[in-house]
């Protein structure tokens, strides 16, 4: 892939902003900035100022999302570009926070370059996506797309702290986030920028790449429920181990997400009684949780598991219960933006690879409100949450020219 001059100065100017947003944390390895927190009033402060410094104008709604907006031509629509400023606790600096850096970067370059474009653009720097500080997510975006539930503003963070407190302590007005809500007659469309969270890109030797969809994901709870005995005295033959019964069942779950392509699936959580080293499991909780940018691919291994389920409690005696506790749809990503999107990429000497997002964005709440696209960024190893999380300056520069040029063809979407 080729490389200039220009492409790696404005990495390293988004490199230098990353590192310096990367000092706004709680102490500890990595990053830690959560939602309505004074890490996250100080990573504002300078996205603010960063915003101002590229021409837009700057307001903060009352979900907590940080708006810089690049007023077009009188009446016209809006193109949105943005991501999320909050992390996982001791995660990195990249995820969620480089969306927001590298479109303000791209509109830089367009002001540097006097380009006007004919609609107007917003970056969005969403308040929380993680949902580390509270049981919810991806709140500002749900509020532009006219989704946000009310009732999340009673549940409350480790500390006692409602969602609605922590809004009002940070200078919102919780009451007034349903007025947030956009018309998707005045949105052209909405660009996610993401380090991909994978090794797809760096193994093929790739700066970018475009995102074809944000996987379909359900999770289910598994409930295992056999007899304890004595570990010493009690016969094998008979024995209805919960666990020996888990073990089937995650050797399964694994066995679909090997053989089935475009599938992921992960028995994350597992808990078991008496758990005790000289006794029989008596119960086994667990989880089992399927991801597919094919929503009926997903939705059949969910059957099968509870099929399966249900064969091993035939054979065991365990008695087996199951339930679907979450699901969210794919998102596919629109077509004719992930086509200008590959353009862009060809014209900086890329291969435009596509590939799908196993993870949430704020990108499939948005969906709800207008088209969605994502260009995924390489980061090493393809290591995310964790603070070696790293997307190197090269890159960024790639990133930013890609979507400053897949900017001036938007007007065909409009």
């Amino acid at each position: 892939m080729t490389r200039n001059v220009l492409l790696i100065d404005w990495g390293r100017r988004a490199e230098k902003l990353l590192k310096e947003l990367s000092t706004y944390t709680e102490k500890g390895p990595g990053v830690t900035r959560l939602p309505f927190s004074p890490e996250h009033k100080q990573a504002l402060a300078l996205l603010q100022k960063v915003m101002l410094n590229a021409g837009l104008s700057v307001s903060l709604d009352n979900a907590g999302t940080l708006i810089g907006r690049l007023e077009g031509p009188p009446d016209s629509k809006t193109f949105m570009m943005g991501s999320h400023q909050d992390s996982v606790r001791q995660g990195g600096g990249y995820d969620g926070i480089m969306g927001v850096i590298l479109p303000i970067m791209a509109l830089e370059k367009l002001k540097e370059e006097s380009y006007k474009l004919p609609f107007s653009v917003e970056i969005l720097a969403f308040a929380d996506e993680e949902g580390v500080r509270f049981p919810t997510a991806l709140i500002g975006s749900r509020a532009l797309a006219g989704t946000y539930d009310s009732s999340v503003l009673s549940m409350v963070d480790s500390d006692g702290i409602s969602l609605k407190q922590a809004l009002t302590q940070f200078g919102l007005r919780p009451d007034q986030i349903s007025h947030i809500k956009r018309s998707p007659n005045d949105i052209i469309g909405f660009l996610e920028t993401h380090i991909e969270q994978g090794p797809i890109l760096e193994e093929s030797d790739e700066a970018v790449g475009v995102v074809t969809a944000i996987c379909g994901i359900e999770r289910h709870q598994i409930v295992i429920k056999g007899e304890t005995g004595h570990a010493g005295t009690l016969p094998m033959s008979g024995r209805r181990d919960a666990l020996v019964g888990a073990a089937s069942i995650i050797t399964e779950v694994n066995r679909m997400g090997q053989e089935e392509t475009d599938l992921r699936s992960t028995v994350g959580s597992l808990s078991l009684e008496p758990n005790v080293v000289n006794a029989v499991p008596r119960e086994v909780r667990m989880t089992a949780e399927f991801r597919s940018p094919n929503d009926d691919k997903r939705q059949s291994a969910g059957e099968h598991l509870h099929d399966f389920a249900k064969k091993i409690a035939a054979g065991t005696g365990l008695n087996i219960s199951c339930s679907l506790t979450y699901e969210q749809m794919a998102q596919p990503c629109d077509k004719t933006m992930s086509v200008i999107l590959e353009k862009s990429i060809l014209s900086f000497g890329g291969r435009a690879i596509s590939l799908p997002s196993g993870a949430t964005h704020d990108a499939s709440a948005i969906a709800d409100l207008c088209p969605i696209s994502m260009l995924f960024v390489r980061c090493r190893d393809g290591v995310s949450h964790k603070p070696e999380e790293f997307a190197s300056s090269d890159d960024m520069g790639m990133a930013i020219s890609v979507l400053a040029t897949f900017l001036k063809q938007v007007q065909n979407l409009s």
